[in-house]
């Protein structure tokens, strides 16, 4: 199999996980408004179309960064790791996910699996999973895209975290000194 038919398989069963999860969601009680969404989804749509595109222009680019096996693996392990712990947390999220920043109707502070660690590890999977990605293709285009997405998340977080501590008030304002964003705090 060709290595580049492996990472289009993971990031295949990635979305399909997301799309059945999607299917499986409760109803929304609050969404954010279109501009807001807009702020962080910018990012994150140019930093897709940079990594996942097959625009020609951008798969002649020159590759900046070594080939071979020690550098493939590390790509490759980076890509499945961080796709295993945004699967595992969305897993643990269950019926509260939603792609956009929202409450939805019975929204629950979760705070097991790897919500124990972080508040956000599903983006903390993504940005490690692309990360691997951009390294396996090894292109400035795939390593500018990484940034973007990191852009997008950190923006999303801001008003995930707005929306959070209106719904949960001080038990999430406990949760967030307790936890890291998006690496666990390794002090308490």
């Amino acid at each position: 199999m060709n290595i580049g038919n492996l990472y289009a398989i993971l990031w295949s069963v990635f979305l399909l996980v997301w799309l059945i999860g999607w299917l499986l969601t409760k109803r929304t009680q609050e969404r954010a408004p279109f501009t807001t969404r807009l702020a962080y989804g910018v990012p994150i749509t140019f930093g897709s179309y940079l990594i996942f595109a097959k625009n020609p222009a951008l798969t002649r680019l020159p590759r900046l960064l070594p080939e071979g096996m020690p550098f493939e693996t590390l790509a490759l392990v980076l890509t499945v790791s961080g796709l295993a712990v945004a699967i595992w947390a969305r897993f643990y999220l269950g019926k509260n996910w939603s792609g956009a920043v929202t409450i939805k109707v019975g929204h629950e502070l979760i705070r097991r699996g790897p919500y124990r660690w972080v508040r956000h590890p599903i983006y903390s999977g993504l940005l490690l999973a692309l990360l691997g990605t951009a390294l396996r293709r090894g292109r400035v285009v795939d390593l500018f895209a990484v940034p973007l997405f990191a852009l997008g998340f950190w923006i999303k977080i801001r008003q995930e975290e707005r929306f959070m501590r209106k719904t949960f008030g001080e038990q999430y304002t406990e949760y967030g000194q307790s936890t890291g964003a998006l690496v666990p705090r390794l002090y308490s």
